[in-house]
């Protein structure tokens, strides 16, 4: 997978290859039927991002009529598109045969998903109800014509093409929109003990004829099609617009983006098919992609549980951290002592609970709060605003584009604005994607600092399914570090020395190195000398190259990536003393975890900062060290469980191949398992 002389894996490749891991979970006969089917709208819902992101960015460097090859790991662009739509088109059809799989494995579960073809007679009365009722109202169906311009199709929005052969000899074609307030499983009336699910495609198709009844055709048929665009944002540099105006206006934009992927049901006829993409000024250039009967299969993300939990992982009950209580004063007990939460397996309710008492608490007197993400309905807002009704000085610096968020945050900016919150909307040139938080309290005869800092958002929702660590201290050294940070955003921009934190986008490579050079000279001297990292991307080459460097002076590395590795392990002379492992499972792993050997005398940092050139040089990052000796231990113990998974571990090496990590241990080790496991045993010990 190295091209020529360079000696590192594509980042676009190498993230096909994450997304090839992806599949695996949904071909994994060990994992859950429906949650298998998750799994393939995981898939299909990453491809679509993928395309709207990377290969919109591999295209527009193409269309400059650059090749790229420095900016591509080797390969020209135009290399590099066909190359994408070739594997894209391998992937998409062996996750077509895995969804064929596990619908003939659930009609052996009594869970049949019918076509039109299927239906029996007992539903045709409850679909033609519902067809009426629920679909008919929300369609917007388009009647194309040669002589009007068609219009502008949504993106990733699915639509139906329907061709008819009229009486008359002649075609007429048409397009259903599909849409999104539309549930795309319908659930039949259950009969006999079975279950029943039509999906609104097809659903649809039965009912053409209801839909289609003015006009006077011999035979009609319905064939789905879906476009992709370029989900990149362009900023207008109108000075008199405000920062909000730009980005709204920008995300306008991006739904008129040039169309980078064109997918469509490969039975459907050539001549509707040419028709179509000369309708679409869809030319050779662009990734035109058969595909299967259905399209927008990351609907399947949504699939109905249907009461049937033995298809399901089952739900693990959030654990309390030992020593941390709900019910108690947050601040008094963190004055004490640090604290780690590492969701989903600890309760996400602690950070939401340190923020209300910290809206309520009359000795707090300001809170300053960076946002990336938030869920829909936000308790972390909601806090927010509520201690600015109390009187308090609220600070948040909300990221404005957070990618595909952009809409939510700014209204969640608006809407905190109008209550009183102080809004910082970013940095010029730079992403604010550190994760932090710091409130001061007026204890008296001094002004005393709490707060947290965590490598995942503040949202509740994807906290049940992302692993993250949050931190939660008093240590004065490490709140007045984070409190210069917020002074970076809101004074000038200046720029500060920190004792402790290590901060992007101006000293996060300088102190990373600092920290490999130390292994380095630790191993020349004979001295214990490792290095292990976890976190969800490499590909920074400046950053390889320094643990391509550590490698060849036997610095033993040991690296957990989830997703892009652009580093090739297992190199002689190059990366020998690198090993590589990722893990896809039931949570996704979104935890970042530096741990440097430092003679036996661990440094450990959490972390917002992936190894990428993005975090390191073009984005506001914060990596935090670990002084308290029992998170310091506990950190050292997950990086181990993790690293010892035999289950879901799969190894990247030279060949991109995703094998499992091989084991001769009896024992079976599944992290995301045996980490809840761990926590719970905690709580065991200190109950007894």
């Amino acid at each position: 997978m190295t091209n020529n002389n360079y000696t590192y894996i594509n980042r676009e490749l190498s993230w096909l290859q994450f997304n090839a891991r992806v599949l695996q979970e949904a071909a994994d006969v060990n994992v859950p039927l429906i949650e298998r089917l998750r799994f393939i709208g995981i898939f299909s819902n990453n491809l679509d991002e993928f395309f709207k992101v990377r290969y919109a960015t591999v295209k527009r460097i193409d269309q400059a009529g650059k090749g790229g090859k420095n900016q591509l790991g080797g390969i020209k662009a135009s290399d590099l598109l066909q190359r994408i739509t070739e594997i894209v088109i391998e992937h998409q059809s062996t996750s077509l045969g895995i969804l064929n799989s596990i619908q003939s494995q659930l009609a052996n579960e009594d869970i049949y998903i019918i076509d039109e073809t299927q239906i029996e007679s007992s539903h045709h009365e409850f679909i033609k109800n519902y067809f009426f009722q629920t679909v008919s109202p929300a369609l917007v169906t388009i009647i194309l014509n040669d002589d009007i311009e068609l219009p502008l199709l949504k993106d990733s929005a699915a639509y139906l093409v329907v061709k008819m052969c009229l009486k008359n000899d002649t075609k007429q074609y048409a397009l259903i929109e599909i849409s999104k307030s539309l549930d795309r499983f319908v659930v039949l009336p259950e009969k006999n003990g079975k279950n029943y699910i039509i999906l609104i495609d097809d659903l649809l198709r039965c009912c053409l004829g209801d839909i289609f009844d003015i006009f006077d055709y011999t035979s009609i048929s319905a064939n789905m099609i879906k476009i992709t665009r370029d989900g990149e944002l362009d900023f207008d540099s109108d000075l008199s617009k405000s920062f909000i105006e730009k980005i709204s206006d920008s995300v306008k934009d991006r739904k008129i983006g040039e169309p980078v992927r064109f997918v469509y049901d490969k039975t459907l006829d050539d001549e509707t098919l040419t028709y179509l993409m000369a309708k679409m000024g869809i030319d050779s250039k662009d990734s035109v992609i058969p595909g299967g009967r259905y399209h927008n299969r990351r609907d399947y993300m949504g699939f109905p549980s249907l009461g049937r939990q033995d298809l399901l992982y089952d739900k693990i009950k959030p654990l309390p951290v030992k020593g941390l209580s709900l019910e108690q004063s947050i601040f008094s007990t963190i004055a004490k002592k640090d604290y780690m939460v590492h969701t989903p397996y600890h309760t996400f309710s602690y950070i939401v609970k340190f923020l209300r008492e910290a809206a309520l608490d009359p000795k707090v007197k300001t809170i300053k709060i960076t946002i990336y993400r938030l869920a829909q309905i936000s308790h972390v807002a909601s806090s927010l605003i509520n201690a600015a009704k109390n009187g308090k000085k609220v600070t948040v610096s909300i990221e404005l584009r957070a990618r595909f968020d952009e809409e939510a945050n700014i209204n969640y900016a608006e809407q905190m604005q109008s209550e009183g919150v102080n809004m910082l909307f970013g940095v010029p040139g730079l992403k604010v994607h550190s994760k932090m938080c710091v409130i001061e309290r007026d204890e008296g005869k001094k002004i005393k600092r709490y707060g947290f800092i965590s490598t995942g958002n503040f949202n509740e929702s994807t906290a049940r399914i992302y692993t993250d660590f949050t931190l939660f201290t008093a240590d004065q050294r490490i709140l007045k570090d984070i409190n210069k940070v917020f002074n970076f955003f809101e004074v000038s921009y200046r720029m500060y020395r920190y004792k402790h934190i290590i901060t992007s986008p101006h000293y996060t490579q300088t102190k990373l190195f600092m920290l490999i050079d130390n292994e380095i000279l630790n191993a020349k001297e004979g001295k214990p000398a490792f290095i292990k990292l976890k976190m969800n991307s490499m590909s920074s080459y400046k950053m390889i190259d320094k643990l391509y460097e550590a490698s060849r002076a036997g610095v033993k590395i040991q690296m957990i990536i989830r997703g892009i590795c652009c580093l090739v392990p297992g190199v002689k002379d190059m990366s020998e003393n690198i090993e590589v492992i990722s893990i896809i499972d039931k949570f996704l792993e979104h935890t970042r975890l530096y741990i440097f050997s430092n003679n036996n005398d661990p440094k450990i940092y959490i972390s917002s900062a992936d190894w990428m050139t993005r975090n390191i040089d073009n984005r506001v990052e914060v990596s935090c060290p670990i002084y308290d000796e029992d998170i310091k231990q506990e950190m050292q113990d997950i990086f181990d469980i993790c690293w010892n998974d035999n289950v879901k571990a799969r190894i990247i090496n030279q060949n991109q191949d995703n094998s499992y990590k091989n084991s001769t241990s009896r024992i079976k080790v599944r992290a995301q398992f045996n980490i809840y496991d761990y926590y719970k045993s905690k709580l065991e010990v200190t109950d007894a």
